[in-house]
């Protein structure tokens, strides 16, 4: 039995001007070659900061942009070469939770007709006998009846982001993408969400990808890491040999800033080898050889990265 998902070689571009009065343009290379397996059951956290590509990544697996090359493959069915009912019929099985719930939630809907939107759709539920999953639901995520009229602006963040993840579940998925869903709320709700995520995770058994910036967060919630640096995976492997063994310089600037040891430098310009190795022009630890030969992902399945220092290949 093969991967729930595997993603091999995608690639999303974008062409932006350089700036509001000029016609010349420049390609930001948001995916690059991005390749990954995820197995049933299991957890990927994909990590990096702002720009990295994380959530045009988690975009593109869902064909809610559409990759400029590259496969995905779910439950056995390339989504890029399969025709608009066979993408429906697997949209009830993938599910996405955004960063923001007041704006992923319709602000004209109640809580009942937005869990229950997608129970219908699908024709898991009757539209008369919704209302009784739709608490089953809630009850799942931590909610009562009490929220079932209740609008979003009517709630708490961390009770607006226990809808959307209720709405993520009313499908029953296999699989879930969470994108930075933890970001936006204050740091006790973030324990509490989290925690969520872990109950339904061992309950249910759905595999998940959750993206974020945080890696207190991802080490909590993840079985194996993905770390994104423009575009491209620098280093991946299972979750504690990334944390307690980081082989790339950007993973292991990434820890120490989670640490609070130092913060994040805005990255400079581009430079002529930064289309060799993607951090080039940042590495404090990169030698002669760097700026002649392109690095790779290379080492052992449980634990790879693209570094020329790491004597990988």
């Amino acid at each position: 039995m093969g991967p729930l998902l595997s993603v091999s070689e995608l690639k999303k571009y974008y062409e932006i001007r350089r700036s509001v009065f000029s016609v010349e343009k420049e390609t930001i290379r948001a995916v690059d070659g991005v390749t990954f397996e995820l197995e049933a059951g299991k957890t990927l956290g994909i990590v990096g900061e702002s720009g990295s590509g994380k959530s045009t990544l988690a975009r593109c697996v869902l064909l809610l942009e559409r990759p400029d090359s590259g496969g995905v493959v779910f439950c056995g069915t390339d989504l890029l070469k399969a025709g608009r009912e066979g993408i429906r019929d697997l949209r009830r099985q993938m599910q996405i939770i955004f960063q923001d719930p007041y704006s992923s939630l319709n602000p004209r809907m109640k809580v009942l007709d937005i869990i229950a939107e997608p129970v219908v759709y699908h024709g898991i539920a009757k539209k008369r006998d919704a209302r009784e999953k739709v608490m089953e639901i809630l009850r799942s995520v931590g909610l009562d009846e009490d929220f079932l009229g209740k609008y979003p602006h009517e709630m708490s963040g961390g009770q607006r982001q226990r809808v959307a993840i209720g709405r993520a579940l009313a499908t029953d998925p296999a699989l879930i993408i969470a994108d930075e869903p933890v970001s936006s709320l204050d740091v006790s709700i973030q324990a509490q969400i989290v925690n969520l995520f872990l109950d339904i995770r061992e309950q249910s058994g759905i595999s998940m990808i959750f993206v974020s910036h945080d890696l207190n967060v991802v080490r909590f919630l993840s079985d194996h890491i993905l770390v994104l640096y423009r575009g491209k995976v620098v280093e991946a492997g299972e979750r504690d040999e990334v944390f307690f063994n980081p082989l790339h310089p950007y993973t292991r600037m990434l820890l120490s800033a989670s640490r609070g040891e130092f913060f994040l430098e805005t990255d400079p310009a581009d430079g002529e080898n930064a289309a060799l190795c993607p951090y080039y022009n940042k590495c404090k630890e990169k030698t002669a050889r760097c700026g002649e030969q392109a690095p790779v992902l290379a080492g052992e399945e449980k634990h790879r990265a693209a570094c020329l220092r790491n004597g990988l290949f």
